[in-house]
């Protein structure tokens, strides 16, 4: 399968009371860029999710950020302070059986005092926190090379049906090139007509000369290569991976045989044919930067 590498996803877990909200997202990069954004309380999981996130993407600049939200009672335990709140509550009975007092002491009142109450916060699982994460990530995983893979799908039609006029165009310079000899031994016979038109033309220095003429222009090889780098491009395409680099050393190739062939073509039809070429090899080019 064919994946592009730029994609979103979001996915969403809870854990212990709290709600985890993971998203993907990416651009192209030459290569595997990944940056997780989490709060600082969690930085001890990044390691562990972007390895996650390594297993399944090859290359591009990938963003992840992360959201954990409160727990449904923050995690957060109260108790009383026994040996304080009893402390209050001696003193203040002493100093109302010293001074004769009103024994008005009650719950609202005691509780005013400083650390009568313990707060605790629940210290948490850090395994158990990175399962969690981990599970939104997967989720947002999911949907983020879901997305990737219908765009590469794309991707992969558009540059099949270039590949197929490429293809198409070849067969067109393989068809000419036969007539361009022809017309070249043409135009060699008229032109030592009219300079040696009182003697006889020797039919077989024509010939010599047609057929030096036809090596330098010859471009069987170019084209037999061309079609071979198409065989390939198709073979890499149903293949499917990460072939984004490949394609990408693959379409230089491309480029090498099509000036070569520009180059050895004197041929106005050639050149054009030619020009037509490289214009859908520079639009595959385009394409295949955003395959992974």
């Amino acid at each position: 399968m064919i994946r592009s590498m730029t994609g979103y996803g979001r996915g969403e877990a809870v854990w212990n009371g709290h709600a985890i909200t993971a998203e993907v997202r990416s651009v192209n990069n030459r290569y595997l860029d990944c940056t997780i954004k989490l709060p600082r309380v969690y930085s001890f999981a990044e390691d562990a999710l972007k390895s996650a996130v390594q297993k399944r993407v090859n290359r591009g600049k990938v963003e992840v950020f992360f959201s954990v939200g409160p727990s449904e009672n923050g995690g957060i335990s109260i108790s009383v302070n026994r040996p304080v709140a009893d402390g209050y509550y001696k003193a203040m009975r002493e100093l109302a059986d010293t001074y004769s007092l009103a024994d008005d002491i009650s719950v609202s009142l005691l509780s005013r005092f400083p650390d009568v109450f313990l707060v605790e916060k629940a210290e948490e699982d850090r395994e158990e926190a990175v399962q969690g994460l981990l599970e939104a990530l997967n989720q947002a995983l999911d949907e983020f090379n879901a997305m990737r893979e219908r765009e590469g799908a794309k991707l992969a039609e558009d540059v099949r049906g270039r590949a197929g006029t490429i293809a198409d165009l070849t067969g067109k310079v393989e068809e000419r090139a036969p007539g361009i000899v022809a017309d070249y031994r043409a135009r060699l016979t008229a032109k030592l007509q009219e300079v040696l038109s009182s003697t006889q033309i020797d039919e077989s220095r024509i010939l010599t000369e047609a057929a030096i003429y036809a090596d330098k222009v010859a471009v069987d090889e170019e084209t037999v290569r061309l079609r071979s780098h198409l065989s390939q491009l198709n073979e890499m395409l149903d293949r499917g991976g990460s072939v984004g680099r490949k394609l990408d050393f693959l379409i230089q190739e491309f480029n090498r045989e099509a000036n070569t062939i520009g180059s050895k073509c004197n041929d106005v039809e050639t050149a054009r044919i030619v020009v037509e070429i490289k214009a859908e090899i520079e639009k595959i080019r385009e394409q295949i930067q955003n395959i992974e």
